[in-house]
């Protein structure tokens, strides 16, 4: 049996499913202090006799296996779990292979196998709403080095109708601090979804996400971009953001059609623990 973790700051989604992916279970429960949380956790796997498990986190967490706090939730912002040992915890109870990495780099790893780039060896998946995160599967692995990636505070140019001076508490104006969705509420003193008919608002944001997606092309070179989460349920802003990012690109180096090439996720709201029971299986 395989057990997955999905772990983000709102809400933990555990699964168990078979050696062959069925699943078995599932189970939602909300991201509360880190006792009650893995309580509820233990409380749900300890029922059933696991081979191997996967889990994704919300970060930033430790992924280097050299560092002395290897998987540890680090320096989030979500009160209570800075410093926890979260692989730790688990290892003291299950006795199985355990693989760690984020909850972008999970979602990018199910999409890569079971979603939107099945046939491909690379992927970057964006999620895009309370904040920003991206994860990426190069040559068929989670990308990972000295840490892993973060996606959401590369800096980008100011759109020359915004004023806005950013959201993050860290960066001011980086890629999450203009397009999160915190920014936009805070821009517009409305939130996303009451602002579907202004032109204004979408065209800006595919601005600073194309931006985002272009420094990623360069960079990282992957055969989709899959973009999620809450703002890209505002589907107008694909076409706009496959406009911008061309007109910014300006054919600089070749992408696949971009339709084809920036594109939702296929397994919706289904991508992290799908991926994460696919690194449980990768570890047997």
């Amino acid at each position: 049996m395989l057990g997955a973790i999905e772990a983000g700051g709102t809400k933990f989604v555990l699964a168990v499913s078979d050696n062959d992916l069925n699943h078995v279970e599932r189970l939602s429960i909300p991201t509360t202090t880190p006792e009650e949380t893995f309580e509820k956790v233990f409380e749900f796997f300890d029922d059933y006799k696991l081979d191997a498990m996967g889990i994704g986190s919300f970060g930033p967490i430790d992924v280097n296996k050299k560092s002395a706090t290897y998987g540890y939730v680090t320096s989030t912002p979500k009160s209570g779990w800075k410093n926890v040992d979260f692989l730790g915890k688990l290892k003291e109870r299950y006795d199985v292979p355990m693989g760690w990495t984020t909850d972008v780099n999970a979602a990018a790893f199910g999409e890569l196998k079971k979603g939107a780039a099945v046939g491909k060896e690379s992927c970057l998946y964006l999620t895009i709403g309370t904040g920003i995160g991206g994860g990426a599967v190069i040559n068929g692995e989670p990308l990972e080095g000295y840490g892993h990636p973060e996606m959401g505070h590369i800096l980008v140019r100011m759109h020359e109708q915004d004023s806005f001076e950013g959201a993050c508490p860290y960066h001011g104006n980086c890629l999450e601090g203009l397009a999160a969705g915190p920014a936009i509420e805070k821009r517009y003193n409305k939130k996303a979804q009451y602002l579907t008919d202004s032109d204004e608002v979408w065209e800006i944001e595919a601005y600073y996400i194309a931006q985002a997606l272009m420094s990623y092309t360069l960079i990282l070179s992957p055969e989709k971009i899959i973009l999620g989460g809450g703002v890209m349920k505002q589907t107008q802003l694909f076409p706009l953001v496959r406009a911008e990012f061309s007109k910014l690109l300006n054919e600089y180096v070749a992408t696949p059609n971009l339709e084809e090439y920036i594109v939702p996720p296929k397994l919706q709201d289904n991508a992290g623990i799908t991926g994460c029971l696919l690194l449980a299986q990768k570890e047997l």
